[in-house]
Protein backbone atom coordinates (compact mmCIF):
# COMPACT_ATOMS: atom_id res chain seq x y z
CA UNK A 1 0.00 0.00 0.00
CA UNK A 2 1.25 3.36 -1.00
CA UNK A 3 1.10 6.30 1.41
CA UNK A 4 3.75 8.77 0.57
CA UNK A 5 4.13 9.58 -3.64
CA UNK A 6 7.50 11.93 -3.61
CA UNK A 7 8.55 13.90 -7.07
CA UNK A 8 11.92 14.67 -8.20
CA UNK A 9 11.45 18.55 -9.80
CA UNK A 10 13.76 19.31 -12.36
CA UNK A 11 12.88 17.89 -15.18
CA UNK A 12 9.88 15.85 -13.68
CA UNK A 13 7.86 18.72 -12.63
CA UNK A 14 9.13 21.33 -14.97
CA UNK A 15 12.07 22.19 -17.58
CA UNK A 16 15.63 22.42 -16.35
CA UNK A 17 18.37 21.21 -18.32
CA UNK A 18 17.19 22.62 -21.05
CA UNK A 19 18.48 25.96 -19.96
CA UNK A 20 21.98 24.34 -18.81
CA UNK A 21 22.47 22.75 -22.54
CA UNK A 22 21.91 26.54 -24.00
CA UNK A 23 24.39 27.62 -21.89
CA UNK A 24 26.64 25.08 -22.74
CA UNK A 25 25.97 26.33 -26.37
CA UNK A 26 26.66 29.90 -25.98
CA UNK A 27 29.96 29.21 -24.12
CA UNK A 28 30.90 26.69 -26.78
CA UNK A 29 30.63 29.65 -29.14
CA UNK A 30 32.21 32.05 -26.80
CA UNK A 31 35.57 29.82 -26.76
CA UNK A 32 35.30 28.52 -30.26
CA UNK A 33 38.70 30.54 -30.64
CA UNK A 34 40.62 28.20 -27.92
CA UNK A 35 39.40 25.11 -28.56
CA UNK A 36 37.45 22.48 -30.50
CA UNK A 37 33.84 21.90 -29.08
CA UNK A 38 34.53 18.31 -27.84
CA UNK A 39 37.48 19.38 -25.24
CA UNK A 40 35.49 22.26 -24.06
CA UNK A 41 32.62 19.91 -23.18
CA UNK A 42 35.46 17.75 -21.44
CA UNK A 43 37.39 20.51 -19.24
CA UNK A 44 33.75 22.06 -18.37
CA UNK A 45 32.64 18.73 -17.02
CA UNK A 46 35.85 18.57 -15.48
CA UNK A 47 35.23 21.82 -13.09
CA UNK A 48 31.92 20.67 -12.59
CA UNK A 49 32.69 17.39 -11.32
CA UNK A 50 35.00 19.03 -9.01
CA UNK A 51 32.69 22.20 -7.67
CA UNK A 52 29.99 19.91 -7.32
CA UNK A 53 32.02 18.08 -4.69
CA UNK A 54 32.09 21.87 -2.84
CA UNK A 55 29.26 23.90 -3.54
CA UNK A 56 26.70 21.61 -4.87
CA UNK A 57 24.41 21.48 -7.71
CA UNK A 58 22.95 24.81 -9.38
CA UNK A 59 23.38 27.62 -11.82
CA UNK A 60 25.76 29.16 -9.58
CA UNK A 61 28.10 26.29 -9.72
CA UNK A 62 28.07 26.21 -13.31
CA UNK A 63 28.68 29.51 -13.50
CA UNK A 64 31.79 29.03 -11.44
CA UNK A 65 32.59 26.33 -13.42
CA UNK A 66 32.27 27.79 -17.06
CA UNK A 67 34.62 30.99 -15.67
CA UNK A 68 37.15 28.18 -14.46
CA UNK A 69 37.23 26.30 -17.66
CA UNK A 70 37.43 29.79 -19.61
CA UNK A 71 40.87 30.56 -17.89
CA UNK A 72 42.22 26.71 -18.80
CA UNK A 73 41.23 27.08 -22.15
CA UNK A 74 42.05 30.37 -23.01
CA UNK A 75 45.54 29.99 -21.00
CA UNK A 76 44.51 33.00 -19.24
CA UNK A 77 43.88 35.30 -21.85
CA UNK A 78 39.91 35.25 -21.17
CA UNK A 79 38.66 39.51 -21.32
CA UNK A 80 37.13 40.77 -18.35
CA UNK A 81 34.31 41.35 -20.75
CA UNK A 82 34.39 37.43 -21.74
CA UNK A 83 33.92 36.93 -18.29
CA UNK A 84 30.94 38.98 -17.79
CA UNK A 85 29.20 37.60 -20.55
CA UNK A 86 29.51 34.04 -18.61
CA UNK A 87 28.07 35.25 -15.92
CA UNK A 88 25.16 36.95 -17.85
CA UNK A 89 24.33 33.48 -19.02
CA UNK A 90 24.51 31.70 -15.56
CA UNK A 91 22.24 34.75 -14.62
CA UNK A 92 20.14 33.84 -17.07
CA UNK A 93 19.68 30.10 -15.94
CA UNK A 94 18.46 31.32 -13.04
CA UNK A 95 16.37 34.09 -14.00
CA UNK A 96 14.60 32.40 -16.81
CA UNK A 97 10.69 32.10 -16.37
CA UNK A 98 10.16 28.77 -15.52
CA UNK A 99 8.09 26.57 -17.45
CA UNK A 100 5.81 23.40 -15.72
CA UNK A 101 5.04 20.69 -17.81
CA UNK A 102 1.63 20.43 -19.42
CA UNK A 103 -0.59 18.45 -16.59
CA UNK A 104 1.20 19.02 -13.96
CA UNK A 105 -1.20 20.42 -11.98
CA UNK A 106 -3.98 18.75 -12.05
CA UNK A 107 -2.14 14.98 -11.60
CA UNK A 108 -0.65 16.18 -8.01
CA UNK A 109 -4.48 17.80 -7.35
CA UNK A 110 -5.83 13.95 -8.28
CA UNK A 111 -3.12 12.01 -6.25
CA UNK A 112 -3.63 14.37 -2.98
CA UNK A 113 -6.98 12.87 -2.66
CA UNK A 114 -5.37 10.03 -1.68
CA UNK A 115 -1.91 10.32 -0.91
CA UNK A 116 0.70 12.63 1.25
CA UNK A 117 2.59 14.28 -1.61
CA UNK A 118 6.43 15.15 -1.07
CA UNK A 119 8.89 17.23 -3.33
CA UNK A 120 12.67 15.78 -2.97
CA UNK A 121 14.94 18.19 -5.71
CA UNK A 122 18.91 18.67 -4.82
CA UNK A 123 20.71 21.86 -5.67
CA UNK A 124 21.03 25.06 -4.07
CA UNK A 125 18.88 25.65 -1.31
CA UNK A 126 17.80 29.53 -2.47
CA UNK A 127 17.76 28.24 -5.88
CA UNK A 128 15.52 25.19 -5.72
CA UNK A 129 13.35 26.94 -3.01
CA UNK A 130 12.92 29.54 -5.64
CA UNK A 131 11.82 27.23 -8.08
CA UNK A 132 9.19 25.47 -6.29
CA UNK A 133 7.54 29.04 -5.19
CA UNK A 134 7.70 30.11 -8.89
CA UNK A 135 6.21 26.65 -10.19
CA UNK A 136 3.42 27.69 -8.06
CA UNK A 137 3.07 24.08 -6.82
CA UNK A 138 4.68 24.48 -3.42
CA UNK A 139 1.08 24.05 -1.39
CA UNK A 140 0.24 20.55 -3.40
CA UNK A 141 3.28 19.17 -1.35
CA UNK A 142 2.76 17.86 2.68
CA UNK A 143 6.24 17.63 2.55
CA UNK A 144 9.40 19.47 0.74
CA UNK A 145 13.32 18.07 1.06
CA UNK A 146 15.88 19.96 -0.89
CA UNK A 147 18.86 17.85 -0.09
CA UNK A 148 22.33 17.96 -1.44
CA UNK A 149 22.72 14.47 -3.05
CA UNK A 150 20.25 11.80 -3.42
CA UNK A 151 21.73 8.40 -2.84
CA UNK A 152 20.31 5.81 -0.80
CA UNK A 153 21.26 7.37 2.70
CA UNK A 154 19.35 10.55 1.93
CA UNK A 155 16.08 8.85 1.27
CA UNK A 156 17.07 6.23 4.55
CA UNK A 157 16.96 9.27 6.08
CA UNK A 158 14.57 11.49 4.31
CA UNK A 159 12.14 7.46 5.20
CA UNK A 160 13.17 7.93 9.15
CA UNK A 161 12.74 11.42 9.12
CA UNK A 162 8.74 11.04 8.65
CA UNK A 163 8.71 7.82 10.01
CA UNK A 164 7.73 6.24 6.45
CA UNK A 165 7.69 2.80 6.16
CA UNK A 166 9.74 1.92 2.58
CA UNK A 167 7.14 -0.69 1.69
CA UNK A 168 4.74 2.60 1.54
CA UNK A 169 6.86 5.46 -0.35
CA UNK A 170 6.77 6.08 -4.15
CA UNK A 171 9.66 7.85 -5.76
CA UNK A 172 8.67 9.58 -9.30
CA UNK A 173 11.42 11.26 -11.26
CA UNK A 174 13.59 11.77 -14.54
CA UNK A 175 16.98 10.40 -12.82
CA UNK A 176 17.97 7.13 -13.09
CA UNK A 177 20.71 7.52 -10.91
CA UNK A 178 19.20 10.16 -8.31
CA UNK A 179 15.37 8.92 -8.19
CA UNK A 180 15.16 5.53 -8.94
CA UNK A 181 18.42 3.04 -8.42
CA UNK A 182 18.71 4.54 -4.82
CA UNK A 183 15.03 4.89 -4.26
CA UNK A 184 15.14 1.07 -4.84
CA UNK A 185 18.02 0.03 -2.93
CA UNK A 186 16.31 1.86 0.37
CA UNK A 187 13.78 -0.76 0.07
CA UNK A 188 10.92 1.19 -1.38
CA UNK A 189 9.57 1.70 -5.25
CA UNK A 190 10.22 4.04 -8.28
CA UNK A 191 8.96 5.22 -11.45
CA UNK A 192 11.03 6.04 -14.01
CA UNK A 193 9.70 9.33 -16.74
CA UNK A 194 12.70 9.91 -18.63
CA UNK A 195 13.07 13.27 -20.05
CA UNK A 196 14.58 14.15 -23.63
CA UNK A 197 17.83 15.28 -22.45
CA UNK A 198 20.05 13.88 -19.38
CA UNK A 199 23.05 15.52 -18.05
CA UNK A 200 25.84 13.33 -19.04
CA UNK A 201 26.28 13.33 -14.45
CA UNK A 202 23.15 12.00 -14.50
CA UNK A 203 23.38 8.98 -16.96
CA UNK A 204 23.71 5.33 -16.00
CA UNK A 205 25.15 2.39 -17.97
CA UNK A 206 22.01 0.46 -20.29
CA UNK A 207 22.86 -2.80 -18.10
CA UNK A 208 22.64 -0.77 -14.92
CA UNK A 209 18.99 0.53 -15.69
CA UNK A 210 17.68 -2.97 -17.50
CA UNK A 211 18.53 -4.66 -14.04
CA UNK A 212 16.72 -2.30 -12.14
CA UNK A 213 13.14 -3.26 -11.30
CA UNK A 214 11.32 -0.11 -11.78
CA UNK A 215 8.28 0.77 -13.99
CA UNK A 216 8.89 3.31 -16.70
CA UNK A 217 6.34 5.40 -18.39
CA UNK A 218 6.21 8.52 -20.83
CA UNK A 219 4.34 10.82 -19.59
CA UNK A 220 3.16 12.46 -16.58
CA UNK A 221 -0.51 11.72 -16.96
CA UNK A 222 0.20 8.39 -16.73
CA UNK A 223 0.87 8.33 -12.97
CA UNK A 224 -2.73 8.11 -11.71
CA UNK A 225 -3.14 4.80 -13.74
CA UNK A 226 0.21 3.23 -12.77
CA UNK A 227 -0.53 4.29 -9.38
CA UNK A 228 -3.54 2.37 -8.79
CA UNK A 229 -1.68 -0.91 -10.45
CA UNK A 230 0.46 -0.14 -8.08
CA UNK A 231 -1.71 0.05 -4.96
CA UNK A 232 -3.27 -2.97 -5.94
Amino acid sequence: MIEVIAFDADDTLWHNETRFRKAEEFFKSLLGDHAEDAHIDDVLYRHEVKNIASFGYGAKTFTLSMVEAAIELSHRNISGAEVEEIIRIGNEIINEPLTVFDGVQEVLEFLKRDFSLMVVTKGDLMEQENKIRRSGLGPLFRYTEIVSEKNVETYRNILEKYSIDPRHFLMIGNSLKSDVLPVIDAGAQAIHIPYHTTWVHEQVPDHVAAASDHLELKSLEDIPAAVATLTR
